[in-house]
């Protein structure tokens, strides 16, 4: 590559990565839109192989996906809302509890003294937020009713990411062949290695972890009101979406799980029981669930994953989360191809390069 070519792909990732920062408050339904059309694609590119036209194919998987969420969404969000109302409805009993119970053990154990006066603040605050709440789907409205722009904004992003999506999977073929036309013609054989590398683990990520991280939810909402908890629906679901890092679903799922358990049965035997289900569940996520949704393409770092996604929140916010493990999925695939790359070079095992530098650094 020459100098000028090297300043030329500087120059354009700088104005990339600016324009990427500045537009960012604008880009959540397009980002949101490319996602949902790159999980898609595989189905509309089955259906054109039953000589369906893209267009009827794309309209058919709009259709059926439609059947599929809405219902879905229908049966959640009333359960997900009952589940918060009763955790607020019995916080304060809870409280009371541990009061009575862990209280004296903290204090004579590590000298900790829970003051009564903050247990009946937080007590008094749990009776506010449910009086004034009156139920979660209410008090969300309320809150995003309190500004025009806000409503204005998420009304525009709800008509915007089907739209997006759409024309994006109704052109999806054409813009990749597009991309690739446009790649210089010595770098396009490496280019297309790396983007079909990226594209086996992108599609295990977001294809197979995610219907991991559903079945993984759904297992354990089922086993956990099984054992008789009463918030198994809201710990099952937030174990399942904390399950696509590598054994964090399974430790905070147990924690708080155990714990809720302890507060509404008081019955240490419930723990036993609770760690069974977990216990279960990942044995059917490691012989099932995982080797046949994703199989072992993706190789992603638990510490590097929450680091992306912490990095991703931090520098972009929401869009930055949404983001953040695709990117870095991608340059994942990257760094392992310079890494293989400097090794196959001479600066990783030509001795004479190595002896040549050792004798400047001495010289030195």
């Amino acid at each position: 590559m020459t100098q000028s070519a090297r300043w030329f792909w500087l120059a354009l990732f700088i104005i990339a990565s600016a324009l990427l920062y500045l537009l960012a408050p604008i880009l959540l339904p397009f980002v949101a839109g490319a996602l949902l059309a790159y999980l898609g694609d595989p189905l509309v590119d089955r259906l054109e192989t039953w000589n369906i036209s893209r267009t009827l194919s794309v309209v058919c998987v709009f259709f059926v996906a439609f059947l599929i969420v809405l219902p879905l969404l229908m049966f959640l969000v009333p359960l997900i809302d009952s589940q918060i109302r009763l955790l607020i409805t019995k916080a304060p009993g809870y409280l009371d509890w541990l009061m009575v119970n862990l209280e004296p053990t903290l204090k004579d154990t590590f000298g900790i003294s829970i003051p009564a006066l903050e247990v009946e603040q937080l007590k008094i605050t749990f009776a506010e937020q449910f009086s004034n709440a009156g139920s979660f789907v209410k008090s969300l409205i309320r809150t995003v009713t309190r500004s025009g722009f806000v409503v204005a904004g998420w009304a525009a992003n709800l008509f915007l990411i089907p739209v997006i999506t759409f024309y994006l999977l109704r052109d999806w073929d054409h813009l990749v062949a597009y991309i690739h036309d446009l790649l210089p013609r010595k770098a396009e054989p490496i280019v297309s290695l790396l983007a079909k590398q990226s594209d086996e683990v992108l599609g295990a990520f977001l294809r197979g972890q995610m219907l991991v991280m559903l079945a993984l939810g759904t297992i354990y909402a089922i086993g956990l009101k099984l054992v008789g908890l009463e918030f198994a629906l809201l710990i099952g679901m937030l174990a399942g979406v904390l399950s696509f890092i590598p054994y964090m679903g399974l430790i905070v799922g147990i924690l708080v799980a155990g714990i809720a358990v302890m507060l509404q049965t008081h019955d240490p035997m419930n723990l036993v029981w609770v760690s069974l289900v977990f216990i279960v569940a990942q044995a059917i996520e490691g012989t099932i669930l995982t080797p046949l949704l994703v199989g072992d393409k993706i190789g992603l770092h638990p510490v590097a994953v929450i680091f992306s996604v912490l990095a991703g929140g931090q520098l972009f916010g929401f869009f930055g989360i949404l983001l953040a493990l695709p990117v870095f999925a991608v340059l994942a695939v990257i760094m392992r191809y310079f890494s293989q790359s400097y090794k196959a070079s001479h600066l990783y095992g030509d001795e004479d390069v190595i002896v040549e530098h050792g004798a400047e650094a001495s010289e030195a």
